[in-house]
């Protein structure tokens, strides 16, 4: 029987960019056409990959804005991020690149586990956000860039699968580049 490993994970971004949409349908399957502002919800499921078992805590929190403090519950034990913006609201996408210097502020100069998320992908009409742009974002940060639709249940599975895989690359990187020699 394979060693479950826990994972704490924290969706971030501005209000109704579909974070808890995406959670809800990752968890339960199913899209939510009304629910009330989200104040802090948890989910927890055990998710196998390959041969590997992992207990995923999914954190979904309110809105977050450019002037919002980040708690320590969102940064102590947080194993990797799911950053989200809408590809509707260029607004979100600018708070989200704020969201990630935050982040990188209080855990300091690591290498984060993170995965962009451009979600409402089905609202075409609707874009402000091209893909390019999440694509160029992401790489700068050296993280994964996807597009998702809660909605369609398009890529919500994949996001997280990538974030669980996100983290085992990071962890397994550290000491890689290190080269010490005694001379």
């Amino acid at each position: 029987m394979p060693v479950v490993r826990y994972r704490k994970v924290v969706l971030l971004g501005y209000r109704s960019v579909g974070k808890t949409s995406l959670a809800h349908q990752f968890m339960e399957g199913k899209f939510l056409e009304d629910y009330d502002p989200t104040v802090e919800n948890t989910y927890s499921k055990i998710m196998t990959l390959g041969k590997d078992e992992f207990h995923l805590h999914l954190e979904d929190t309110a809105g977050q804005d450019e002037y919002s403090i980040l708690p320590y519950s969102l940064v102590i034990g947080v194993h990797g991020y799911v950053l989200v913006y809408s590809v509707t609201s260029l607004h979100s996408f600018q708070i989200i690149e704020s969201l990630y210097q935050k982040l990188h502020e209080v855990h300091g100069k690591i290498r984060l586990p993170v995965v962009l998320v451009g979600n409402k992908a089905d609202l075409s009409l609707e874009r402000e956000v091209q893909a390019v742009e999440g694509k160029k974002l992401a790489e700068s940060w050296g993280a994964i860039y996807m597009e998702s639709s809660a909605r369609k249940n398009q890529m919500t599975h994949a996001v997280f699968t990538k974030i669980i895989q996100e983290i085992s690359r990071v962890e397994n990187s550290y000491g890689q580049k290190c080269h010490c020699r005694l001379m």
